[in-house]
């Protein structure tokens, strides 16, 4: 059996089997196109996070993930639902506690507060082309006053919150802090235009950080993206040498 499908809170998850078990678990906290459905995912059907995927389980990674409300931004019901995920998997497969997390996008919103909520049980975070900040991203969405609005519409229905409520909470929003004890990795697929931008603002959102965590940052363009699964498995590799 390669995965598991089920419903935890009236949405699907799966979990991805290793040929050979390593005992290690990755929970993957995907962007705005993620999904998973009663039969597939879109790491599944996509094929270069297929190929991550498959790297991955063939390194023995246990992988599980969630649909988590579609675009839900980093909401607190979405990183709720991923923290009963964690507790669920943890109960019904032979893992380790200490887990890996993979996020991608507006995915990593919600792992920074995840990882906050599983503190002492995040072994270490990998981030692709992450969003880390709504306070940044919106403002690089000002620009393109149509997006800024789709975006923010997005957000405001994943938070259950009206836009101008929204708009106050982002202007006030603090910095993420990244004070989890794990060692952090943010690789930046260089695209197009806007995977720049969000990768300058990702670099001027770290550089306002007093005390710096141990985070690398490595910037691939898309021909090199292939290898980026295997980068992936040496790093989280890496950090494996204490149970």
């Amino acid at each position: 059996m390669d995965n598991r499908n089920f419903q935890l809170g009236n949405q699907w998850s799966t979990v991805y089997y290793p040929v050979k078990p390593s005992g290690f678990g990755v929970l993957i906290l995907g962007d705005e196109r993620h999904f998973v459905d009663d039969e597939s995912s879109f790491w599944n059907q996509n094929a270069g996070k297929r190929e991550i995927l498959s790297n991955l389980r063939e390194a023995g990674y246990t992988l599980f993930t969630s649909n988590l409300y579609g675009k839900h931004w980093g909401s607190p019901k979405a990183v709720l639902l991923a923290t009963l995920l964690y507790e669920i998997v943890m109960k019904n497969e032979i893992l380790n506690p200490k887990i890996h997390i993979l996020a991608e996008g507006m995915g990593a919103l919600a792992a920074l507060k995840l990882a906050e909520e599983l503190k002492g049980n995040i072994r270490s975070i990998v981030l692709i082309n992450p969003i880390l900040s709504l306070k940044y991203h919106m403002e690089q969405e000002r620009e393109h006053i149509f997006f800024y609005k789709k975006v923010l519409g997005e957000i405001a229905e994943a938070h259950d919150v009206d836009r101008a409520t929204l708009e106050r909470e982002i202007k006030e929003e603090s910095l993420p802090e990244f004070d989890f004890g794990a060692p952090i990795r943010i690789f930046h697929i260089l695209t197009g235009g806007r995977a720049y931008k969000n990768a300058r603002a990702c670099k001027n959102l770290l550089s306002t950080l007093q005390q710096k965590p141990p985070i690398t940052e490595t910037y691939m363009l898309p021909e090199k993206a292939g290898q980026l699964g295997m980068e992936i498995a040496k790093f989280m590799s890496r950090h494996e040498k204490f149970l």
